[in-house]
């Protein structure tokens, strides 16, 4: 491997910070990336395998999530101001919040609005 490579200098302290790995990039794999210099690959990078989700946090979803919101926000989601209310979906949309099933709906019920609401929240961040 380059490692006098500045290329390889440069990103060093990033992958170390990433618990990632620096490989021959003649040695990478697909899921590899690797980085080309000049049109010419160097090095690549692997990173560490994501930890597979536990069963529990599974289940709780987007049941944890609200719940770690309101306890941020300092109280129940339903008695939260309108601008704390948008806060708080801005703050679950961060956190994967709607990326499960029917999650606009169990979040609008959880603050006491409409799905509609939700999803107005939503496009107004955007």
């Amino acid at each position: 491997m380059p490692e006098q490579h500045p290329l390889v200098q440069a990103i060093a302290p990033l992958v170390e910070r990433l618990n990632a790995e620096l490989v021959d990039a003649a040695d990478a794999r697909t899921d590899d990336v690797t980085l080309e210099w000049d049109g010419k690959p160097v090095v690549a990078v692997r990173l560490p395998s994501p930890a597979p989700a536990k069963a529990s946090e599974k289940e709780g979803g987007v049941q944890s999530l609200l719940a770690a919101v309101a306890e941020e926000l300092g109280g129940p989601l339903r008695d939260l101001s309108r601008h704390d209310k948008q806060q708080a979906v801005l703050l679950l949309e961060a956190r994967g919040a709607f990326e499960y099933r029917k999650s606009a709906e169990i979040v609008a019920e959880a603050l006491g609005v409409t799905r509609f609401t939700v999803y107005n929240y939503l496009n107004r961040a955007r």
